[in-house]
């Protein structure tokens, strides 16, 4: 008798495919979701991470320093301002009364020594006579138009701006550490600025009604960055420590009660806990967690922090 093998091959294309879908569904071959979990927190367990594409870092201002050696500096920290460089300024008068006939600088105008600032003809002899620049510098101020009588006050305020003085104001507490010599780091308010200079003077006396010593610097101002005027902090150095491993002030932050920074390789930017030892506003030493060599965020640390933090929170949710 023949059999009919159709129903047969039906049946067992059927068992197939339910087997297949049982395999898919299943997940059979894949990771469970407690597989999943389980690795998940095995990436978690190597130190708190963040992945930040190197295009978007430096959107953030986010910059980075590599650990060394570095020298550590004791300082005291000083208020000033930004004044003229005395020695290379000028409030020029006219050498004898009489009337302005011609103002030839106006200001903000570069001048060179010599340059004719103004003429004024004299009262006495009714001769015009040449008022000239006493130095190379530029003009600050302009007291005079033509047709006014120029006699015993300042005409023209000329300065060679290529040098400043910075002033400090030395408070009692520390009239004892800062002293003449000393080396001093100057500072914007906005950290912007940087220069260093020593104290050249420190005066005698105190100011009567801040007993504060004045102390000067003269600052370099080649490159014209620093105006009259601007207020700046000084860091009188009293000592310097040389270290073997340090990094970016900056670069620290606190987790979890301990001290980090955060180490780059690649777009990974990855916790390190530290044992810090001297520092100063500049540098801070690491006597353990990281080795020289190592790429550290040294500027906008903060923003990794608040990353793995934001990370944190979301997968503890």
């Amino acid at each position: 008798m023949r059999t009919n093998k159709k129903p047969a091959l039906a049946i067992l294309l059927l068992v197939l495919l339910v087997a297949g879908a049982a395999f898919f569904f299943t997940g059979e071959g894949k990771p469970t979701e407690r597989e999943a979990a389980e690795e998940h927190e095995g990436e978690e367990a190597h130190g708190d991470v963040a992945t930040i594409s190197d295009a978007s870092a430096a959107s953030m201002g986010i910059e980075t320093a590599t650990a060394g050696p570095a020298t550590i500096r004791e300082t005291v920290r000083l208020s000033g301002r930004i004044v003229l460089n005395q020695n290379r300024s000028a409030e020029v008068k006219a050498r004898f009364p009489g009337i302005v006939r011609g103002v030839f600088k106006q200001v903000g105008d570069a001048v060179k020594r010599g340059d004719k600032l103004a003429t004024v003809e004299s009262n006495e002899s009714l001769q015009v006579y040449v008022v000239p620049s006493p130095l190379d510098g530029v003009v600050l101020e302009r007291d005079i138009s033509v047709g006014d009588t120029a006699g015993d006050a300042p005409i023209f305020t000329v300065a060679d701006l290529s040098s400043l003085w910075a002033e400090f104001f030395v408070f009692a507490a520390d009239m004892e550490t800062v002293r003449q010599g000393q080396p001093i780091i100057l500072r914007s308010l906005d950290g912007k600025m940087n220069a260093t200079s020593v104290l050249q003077t420190i005066q005698p006396t105190a100011e009567a009604s801040s007993q504060t010593v004045l102390a000067r610097a003269e600052l370099d101002n080649s490159t014209g960055t620093w105006r009259s005027g601007m207020p700046v902090q000084g860091f009188a150095v009293v000592s310097e420590q040389p270290v073997a491993l340090a990094v970016p002030t900056a670069a620290i932050q606190q987790m979890e009660g301990n001290s980090v920074v955060f180490v780059k390789e690649g777009e990974r930017y990855t916790a390190m806990p530290v044992t810090t030892g001297h520092a100063d506003a500049d540098m801070t030493e690491i006597t353990e967690g990281i080795a020289a060599g190592v790429e550290v965020v040294g500027t906008n640390s903060f923003i990794i922090k608040a990353d793995i933090g934001k990370a944190s929170a979301e997968h503890e949710d």
